[in-house]
């Protein structure tokens, strides 16, 4: 009788631990309508720690994330559960709220193929379908974007400039310095040359003056 107990009792304990990420969310969710979100978070994290499969988890975590302004780690809870999930309108969701948060900060192109990975998955979602065409025509006409891509291009072309220019300076001071390491080398040759000249005019000079005169000879008239 105490074995049959026994048996009933660890039973009962690996219900509770299948079930352990299911009750970790419910408390999840209900920190959650109270705006705890920090909390919430927590318990979505361990409900995650007990089975990385679930999709609720991730998503749920997703949005406690979302609602602290950690945008980029709810992108990715995100984009976990849409992978996990596979019922096709929770799934929309979770591509959904990616659209919302790319969309959020101006990252359009990002928020462009999220909002179509999200109507792939439900066709029927018009408030999906309006984000879309807005960000299609944000993508088109935002001139502080294009502002910003032209400004960057300017910056990567000056760049490329200034190298250039530092490149040219380099290779004229390496062609300027031969010509002006020559030009010392022949003005040094030349003083060695003058000298060497006048050392023998001094010559000449003085032999000259130690030979006796010459007796001159009258011209005939």
């Amino acid at each position: 009788m105490r074995h049959y107990i026994l048996v009933i009792m660890l039973t009962v304990c690996a219900a509770v631990y299948a079930q352990n990420d299911r009750q970790l969310i419910r408390e999840g969710n209900r920190l959650y309508r109270q705006k705890q979100y920090a909390q919430a978070e927590v318990l979505y994290r361990k409900a995650i720690a007990k089975n990385a499969e679930n999709p609720q988890a991730q998503y749920n975590l997703g949005c406690a994330l979302m609602m602290q302004q950690k945008d980029s780690a709810a992108v990715i809870q995100y984009q976990n559960a849409a992978k996990l999930e596979k019922n096709k309108l929770r799934q929309s969701k979770s591509w959904h709220n990616v659209g919302v948060m790319c969309q959020s900060h101006q990252m359009y192109g990002e928020a462009i193929k999220a909002y179509e990975q999200a109507l792939r998955c439900n066709p029927t979602d018009d408030e999906t379908r309006y984000n879309l065409a807005l960000c299609k025509q944000m993508n088109k006409n935002n001139p502080q974007q294009n502002q910003n891509q032209q400004d960057k291009k300017n910056e990567d072309q000056q760049d490329d400039k200034g190298q250039q220019q530092k490149k040219d300076k380099k290779d004229q001071q390496k062609e300027e310095q031969p010509k002006e390491q020559m030009s010392k080398e022949n003005a040094e040759r030349l003083l060695d040359a003058a000298v060497q000249n006048e050392k023998a005019t001094q010559q000449r000079l003085n032999k000259a003056l130690q030979q006796p005169r010459k007796k001159q000879l009258q011209k005939n008239w």
